[in-house]
């Protein structure tokens, strides 16, 4: 039976946790503080946490929190790295960033402080942005001005319509593959870098500017089977990325190809992960852990999405529309954990296996 612990009910008690965990451990620990508050009036930071050769040459680098609310589920899983640290080669350092995005995770939202999915924005915003027509059509059925019972009913029988007419497939791909022109509204990128992004891109540039091999693992919830962690690499089958990650972990999936749960996404980091360490040979992989099932979370972030637009974020009520979101992204069952920490153990273990090759 695993040891490791269902998420933590709060942000600051799963910061509280891993930083614990990394004094225990002996780990090294760098705070990059977020320039706002939490909801409680928590500082907020992306937290990293370092174990093995500080020069170390070959990284694996294991991150949660990109989508904020599914950062409970992602920082149980690197306490677990913490309190069963796996052995490390030398010259290979194990590196947590943890709550990439601190603001989302405390708010128990997916996005971030400006309703920006973070992985919707690493496009390249030299050019124009995407234009998501077929968002255009159902954007005012997703994020209504009214979240009462009729128009929530309204709303979703005319959304399910849309699904009918169009296929399961495109639909996932109108909703879910990111919108740049309502700010408001669900997936949106965003008008430029946020704080995170500008984050990612300068530590990388600093931290792992000499490395000479980076293995990225982003930790995800929300989509597939109950319990189910889907290898999902952001590379054509064709690239020698995609190759290494088949080579260590044996069956992935290309998003850009559509092979996986994930549409195909518009500025998703794991994309641009060889831009942020261009010097390095890069590996990347997404685990994508189910937990509902696709409608509930749709319903939740369509909830969400209204409370912060036309509702009351601070609110008593607000309570169950975050409760909603939680429960969509996470589950808080013993036996949820117990299913998901053997595939990010085995991956992280897989990883260096393949750095030592």
């Amino acid at each position: 039976m695993s040891t490791i612990q269902p998420p933590s009910p709060t942000y600051a008690i799963a910061r509280r946790a891993l930083l614990d965990a990394a004094a225990s451990a002996g780990a090294r620990v760098a705070h990059h503080v977020h320039p706002l508050p939490g909801r409680e009036g928590e500082e907020l930071a992306i937290d990293v946490v370092e174990l093995g050769d500080p020069d170390a040459r070959d990284v694996v680098l294991v991150v949660s929190g990109t989508h904020g609310v599914e950062g409970y589920a992602g920082s149980a899983l690197q306490l677990g790295l913490l309190q069963q640290a796996p052995a490390l080669p030398d010259g290979v350092a194990l590196v947590l960033v943890h709550a990439l995005n601190p603001y989302g995770m405390s708010w128990v939202r997916r996005v971030n402080e400006d309703n920006v999915d973070l992985n919707r924005n690493f496009i390249d915003w030299s050019q124009p942005v995407p234009h998501n027509e077929g968002y255009d059509r159902i954007a005012d059925l997703l994020v209504p001005r009214e979240w009462t019972d009729a128009e929530q009913e309204r709303t979703l029988n005319e959304l399910l319509a849309v699904a009918g007419e169009v296929g399961l497939g495109e639909f996932q791909r109108i909703v879910s593959g990111g919108q740049y022109h309502h700010p408001t509204g669900l997936f949106y990128g965003g008008t430029g870098p946020t704080w995170s992004h500008r984050w990612l891109r300068e530590w990388s540039a600093d931290r792992l500017g000499s490395a000479e091999r980076v293995v990225m693992i982003d930790l995800h919830t929300g989509l597939g089977p109950w319990g189910v962690g889907e290898l999902i690499v952001s590379d054509p089958t064709s690239s020698a990325s995609y190759a290494r990650a088949a080579a260590w972990w044996g069956d992935v999936h290309s998003m850009v190809e559509g092979d996986s749960v994930s549409a195909v996404l518009a500025g998703d980091w794991q994309a641009t992960a060889a831009g942020l360490v261009p010097q390095a040979e890069v590996t990347t992989v997404t685990i994508e852990y189910g937990t509902k099932d696709p409608l509930t979370g749709m319903q939740s972030l369509r909830a969400d999405a209204w409370l912060h637009a036309h509702g009351d974020p601070t609110a008593p009520e607000a309570a169950a529309f975050r409760a909603a979101v939680r429960d969509a992204y996470n589950d808080d069952d013993q036996a949820w954990i117990d299913v998901v920490w053997p595939r990010c153990e085995s991956v992280v273990t897989a990883a260096l296996e393949g750095l030592r090759s």
